[in-house]
Order: C-alpha cells, then structure tokens, then sequence
C-alpha cells in the first residue's frame, strides 16, 4: 500500500458553503467581498491538516448544467437558471454578484498554492472527480457536502468521501459501511437509489410514488434497475399492484435519468502534478495575495497546513 492520498476538492461546492457560512462584509483593501476565499482557505488548512493528504486537487464545474444531462432531464438543474441559454451563450447559474466577483480570486489562490484546478469540457467536478478516483494509484479522499459523488465510494480500493454537509465542525467520513448503514444500499447502487428516489436539489424529480426507503427496500429485494423493473412487469414478484404500476409509469423517466445521475469516470484529463508541494516561491506569492486581498490568518492557515 503506497502511503500517498490524494484528496479531491468539489471546489465550487466548498466556496458555496464558504460564502454562506462567512459574512460578505469580510472585505480586501479595496472593498471586494473575499468571505468566499477566506472561508475555502480555511477549509483547505483545516482539512489538510486532519486528513494529510499528500495530494490534493480542486475540481472544477467547466459547466455545471452539461447539455448531454440537460437532453435526458430537462428539469436538471432548471431552478438554478437565471436564463435560458443557447449553444453559444450556455444557461447562466444564479450566483450571488458577492460571489461571483471572487471565483477569478479563488482561482489565483489556488494557483499561488501550487493546487491544481482540473475541469473538463461539457462536465461537472462530480464527473472530474469520478474520473479521478476511478484511475488513481493511490487512496482518494473526495471532499463535497453532495451526496451524488457517495456513488465513487469504493473500499476495495480505498475511496471514500469526507462529507461536509453538516458543517466543518462536524465532517462525516462516509464508507460503504457508512451508506448501507444510512440509506440500506451499496456505493455501487447508490445511482438507481438516486434515480428512483430523486433529488430537488439537482431537478430530478425520481419516480412518483416511490421515497428514499422504498427506494432502498427495492434494491435490497431486486438489486438494481433492470431487477425492479422487471419485477414491476412480473406477476407473483411480491410488489403491489400499486407500487408496480408506479415503477411501470416512471420507467420512461428513470431509464433517461440513470446516465445523468451516473458520474464520468473515463474522462480524457490532462496528466497533472497533484502532489503539495510548497516551495519558496509558491509561498511568496501566496504572501503576496494574502497581502493584497486581505486573507489574514485564512492564509497562514493553509500555508502552514500545505507547507506540514
């Protein structure tokens, strides 16, 4: 077993919750909001501190409502549009101006620290991240507060996700032990479970009738997909009559679905160094953007942690 770890960033979903969790009062000298930077660099020097990592990558949204999920749900993602898009001009996500004003900062933090910003055309982090995982020498640590990335987990090979859904101060380190515990499904399943159970969050609106437990007690009895639904066309399968008419009239919908729900796992990336590495020049560039923008402690926080 090597004794490298790779952790994987679902950044745009650690600056969300940094920007929300941190006041956009917290300013730079020239009156930018930096609330979002400073609270992702502190979740970086908290998590490279307890994790140690010896590998760390932040994956990127290069467009976070893909047009390929879009043709199979239409409704993905749909109430986070401010407007509708063309092939051109694709759909514009509503962020908060405070927000969206500081992403270029976060990118030029990322880079002064030597943590690299992966993304891939037509793709979300979660597939990046996917891909990632899936193709690693080494154990994964996937850090994200959205629970579809729990489908990567694999402790066979030692990928696991670091959840920050509860908050910081209460990170869940979520194994396939943790999922059967929690939902009654395997990594493995957790698509199908998804698919059937839906999520508002995402504009998946599953299938009618069927919850997050029947969902699971379905995938325990049957599997998979192909297993319920067929069980649903089948006399003397134990189903109901009602709940099998349920899954016959949300097959169109969930066949369409279960390729969206799925991550990417065989992405073509580009072959990056993801190794931490903090030499002199990194941290004085990092010095100097802790200077100009304000980051404070937020700053010496995660160059001490990268720099352990």
């Amino acid at each position: 077993m090597t004794d490298r770890r790779l952790m994987l960033l679902d950044t745009a979903a650690l600056y969300f919750r940094a920007f929300h969790g941190m006041p956009d009062t917290v300013q730079a000298p020239d009156g930018t909001p930096i609330n979002a930077v400073r609270g992702l660099l502190d979740i970086i020097g908290r998590l490279v501190g307890e994790f140690a990592p010896t590998d760390l990558a932040a994956c990127w949204d290069d467009a976070w409502r893909p047009r390929w999920r879009v043709e199979l749900v239409p409704s993905y993602k749909a109430h986070r549009v401010e407007q509708a898009g063309d092939a051109t001009h694709p759909d514009v996500e509503v962020v908060p101006e405070a927000l969206t004003t500081q992403i270029p900062i976060v990118r030029e933090v990322l880079e002064a620290l030597g943590i690299a910003a992966i993304g891939a055309p037509d793709h979300e982090a979660d597939d990046v991240i996917g891909t990632l995982a899936a193709t690693a020498s080494m154990p994964v640590d996937v850090v994200t507060s959205d629970r579809d990335l729990f489908q990567v987990v694999d402790d066979a090979r030692h990928v696991r996700v670091i959840s920050t859904a509860r908050g910081m101060s209460n990170l869940e380190v979520v194994t396939d032990e943790v999922l059967r515990a929690k939902y009654g499904v395997s990594a493995a399943q957790y698509p199908d479970f998804a698919t059937l159970r839906g999520d508002t969050s995402d504009g998946l609106p599953g299938v009618a009738g069927i919850g997050e437990k029947t969902a699971a007690s379905l995938l325990s009895r049957f599997d998979d997909l192909d297993g319920v639904f067929q069980a649903a066309r089948t006399m003397g399968s134990g189903l109901s009559a009602g709940q099998a008419a349920k899954l016959r009239d949300g097959e169109e919908y969930a066949r369409r679905a279960l390729p969206a729900v799925r991550v990417v796992r065989d992405l073509d990336l580009p072959d990056v160094d993801t190794t931490i590495r903090l030499t002199d020049e990194r941290r004085a560039t990092a010095v100097a953007l802790k200077e100009r923008y304000g980051l404070g402690g937020s700053m010496d926080r995660a160059l001490a942690a990268l720099g352990a």
